[in-house]
């Protein structure tokens, strides 16, 4: 059955999501041509928003209030083509039953595949010896954990670490992991050891940072957990910074040389311009691109379409989001 669908995000993520694939996709499951509007111009066209049954959103989406849904009457479901959607959910959303679903175990594929890329490296110690090569311009190899043994550690075990961890399944490594809310059966069927958060950190060749900004999380990882670190660990952040007491990290990286921090997240974003973190030559600093970004965006859409495309069916979600889970998403 075919409805009235609008396309609901800022003009740039409209260009990359939906590519001329998913828009002619799109095309097949409307009951009209699917119209697209940015939060400004929906502004100058009510009508629109008031005929849509289903909204395929994306980064831009406004937030969905009283006042928005009051002009969007037949509302019946949102199809959110990125991450997070507590930047644009309301608790009205909830009171008036739409159905809400993320992209959110597509953009985790996209972060995983990056985050493994750094981690097979850094067992290699790869950044050190670059640069010890540019400096020296001889080969002089330095001890390194490899690939093969090592052990990798997961903070936190969401959408992004299990993808992850279906990654990892073709190397020879050891993974343990710190989630409190993970149960021992279902870390067993994951093929995970779950320790604590300063065991992980004292054994683990690399860490990897997975865990949601949430007040409760906000600097959780603090300087004793690197003071922990074994020689030559790596720490890896594709998370949010603000989980990571900067300031206390930074002491410890002044002090352990030996140790290597890969940050593609910092708080603030990015850092100040006088922070350590550009200085500091055990740094490697990234400008947030472990997710989606550009062409890879349409892995977003094409999430979203597929979820469309559930709904339509009348077929079980896999990006649902319900109202109980707004407390532990980020």
């Amino acid at each position: 059955m075919k409805t009235h669908l609008l396309c609901l995000l800022d003009q740039m993520y409209w260009e990359h999501v939906y590519g001329q694939p998913e828009r002619e996709r799109l095309a097949g499951l409307a009951s009209t041509p699917p119209r697209f509007h940015t939060k400004e111009s929906i502004l100058r066209h009510p009508e629109d928003l008031a005929r849509a049954e289903v909204i395929l959103s994306g980064w831009g989406m406004p937030r969905c209030d009283e006042a928005f849904l009051a002009g969007a009457p037949r509302l019946k479901a949102i199809f959110h083509a990125a991450g997070s959607v507590r930047p644009f959910i309301d608790d009205a959303v909830w009171r008036r039953g739409i159905v809400v679903s993320s992209a959110n175990g597509a953009l985790a594929i996209t972060v995983a595949e990056y985050t493994l890329a750094q981690i097979l490296l850094s067992l290699k110690v790869m950044w050190r010896q670059a640069a010890d090569m540019r400096a020296t311009r001889r080969h002089h190899r330095q001890p390194l954990p490899g690939i093969y043994d090592s052990v990798v550690g997961l903070v936190s075990v969401g959408a992004v670490a299990r993808h992850l961890l279906s990654l990892l399944r073709h190397f020879d490594l050891r993974v343990v992991a710190y989630d409190p809310f993970l149960p021992e059966e279902e870390a067993c069927r994951l093929g995970i050891e779950l320790v604590s958060l300063e065991e992980l950190f004292e054994t683990s060749h690399v860490v990897s940072l997975h865990t949601p900004w949430l007040p409760e999380t906000e600097g959780m990882i603090r300087g004793h957990h690197f003071a922990r670190m074994r020689r030559d660990a790596t720490f890896i952040n594709t998370a949010r910074g603000a989980v990571v007491n900067e300031p206390e990290m930074i002491d410890v990286l002044r002090r352990r040389p030996d140790l290597q921090a890969l940050l593609d997240v910092t708080h603030p974003e990015p850092p100040a311009d006088d922070s350590p973190l550009y200085e500091l030559p055990n740094v490697i600093l990234t400008p947030h691109i472990a997710g989606a970004l550009d062409g890879e965006c349409r892995r977003l859409g094409a999430m979203a379409i597929d979820e469309f495309e559930r709904y339509l069916n009348g077929e079980p979600l896999q990006g649902e989001v319900r109202e109980a889970m707004m407390a532990t998403i980020a």
